[in-house]
């Protein structure tokens, strides 16, 4: 495609200015793409992997945080509005302060929603001191805190059941917590429970067996098939559903992770498939009803595991097909998730969608095993990536 046909495609716009956006955004304005518009309430721009690091006390705020304006590419409209709908037979985004934008091109990138109410008792308890999560950046602060501060008692980690955003980082700042205990002499004074719908640390054997034995290591009290039932702050414990029978359990801090679902607006606007999620093409991430609607990232029905990992391969796919038509490849699931099981090694989980290990090192198939090496990568050189070179569609 030449470069003034390229320029020619627009009007672009994308609902959502968060990894999967702003890459996209930037990738099409490489490609010489003229008429972008990203749609993005936040005026704070937040690198979400780290947020299991703050919380696990291994980070701080400033290595998280960027406005929204400096993250948005040169020549691309940043829209600080909410969606309210999309009306795809119109070619139109209406948003929620009643204006409307059209388009040529439609791009969701508008990630999942955490919802909190979906819990009884949970949103009540999010507001109490004792209540953490690293799915928020000032719970994930809340939590750096309660977590330094414990020397002893009962501390509960749960785990989103799926759909979620990569629901396995919830398991971080668990690791990286009892580490510290650990060297600090503290850990056997504390009750560490882990409580997770799935069946298994993960759902990759080889990836569980590596997890299983960090669970064991630290001596964690593990509930899988669990499901949390209430939550009931004011008397600092919560109800767990394993196998029909429900167990009380009282904790001095709980680390929480919300249920997670599509924004309504999708299904609303017919974008929907069975799950609520955007329903495209899991090859080619084009919608199956409308061709010029396309989604990418947590917000799209791609793959059950859902991880910002997986979007750099997501956002080639779309850029190609757009200004490079005949040329694209098809996405074959890819996805990731690092778990950091010490403040020095981590756990790094590469998969397809058919859940087989796929190492971004072809002849490395052992690369998922505890290492200093794959720490480094996720604490300190894929940040640095996201911030100068993904950001800038340019990994």
């Amino acid at each position: 495609m030449s470069k003034s046909t390229t320029r020619a495609l627009g009007p672009v716009v994308i609902v959502g200015g968060g990894n999967a956006g702003v890459s996209i955004a930037a990738r099409l304005r490489r490609r010489g793409v003229a008429d972008i518009t990203i749609i993005e309430p936040r005026h704070q721009h937040v690198y979400a992997p780290l947020q299991s690091h703050i919380a696990g006390g291994v980070a701080d705020r400033r290595e998280v945080v960027r406005s929204q304006a400096s993250v948005t590419p040169r020549g691309v409209t940043w829209l600080p509005e909410r969606v309210a709908t999309v009306h795809p037979d119109e070619n139109s985004v209406e948003l929620s302060s009643g204006g409307r934008i059209g388009y040529a091109q439609l791009i969701i990138a508008a990630g999942i929603e955490q919802r909190w109410d979906a819990i009884p008792g949970l949103e009540e308890a999010a507001a109490d001191a004792s209540v953490v999560s690293n799915y928020t950046l000032e719970l994930a602060e809340q939590a750096s805190a309660a977590l330094r501060n414990l020397d002893s008692g009962t501390v509960v980690f749960t785990q989103a059941a799926e759909p979620a955003s990569c629901a396995g980082v919830a398991q971080k700042p668990m690791y990286l917590a009892c580490d510290r205990w650990r060297k600090l002499g503290l850990l056997d004074g504390i009750r560490v429970v882990f409580i997770s719908p799935e069946r298994a640390p993960f759902h990759i054997r080889a990836v569980a067996d590596e997890l299983s034995r960090t669970l064991d290591a630290y001596g964690i009290e593990t509930h899988f098939g669990a499901q949390i039932a209430e939550v009931r702050s004011d008397a600092s414990e919560l109800d767990v559903v394993v196998d029909g029978r429900t167990t009380t359990i009282a904790y001095d801090v709980l680390h929480a992770t919300p249920p997670q679902a599509a924004a309504e607006w999708i299904a609303e606007s017919g974008l929907g498939g069975d799950d609520g999620f955007v329903d495209v093409d899991p090859g080619t991430l084009r919608h199956r009803r409308w061709d010029n609607v396309w989604a990418l990232g947590d917000v799209a029905s791609l793959t059950r595991i859902r991880s910002g990992g997986a979007i750099r391969k997501q956002a080639k796919i779309i850029v190609d097909s757009l200004t490079r038509p005949g040329r694209q490849d098809r996405y074959d699931g890819y996805s990731e998730t690092p778990f950091t099981v010490t403040r020095r090694t981590a756990v790094f989980a590469e998969f397809d969608r058919r859940g087989r290990l796929q190492p971004s090192i072809p002849f490395w198939r052992t690369l998922y095993r505890e290492r200093r090496f794959t720490y480094l990568m996720d604490r300190r050189v894929l940040p640095w990536v996201y911030w100068n070179l993904i950001l800038k569609g340019r990994a």
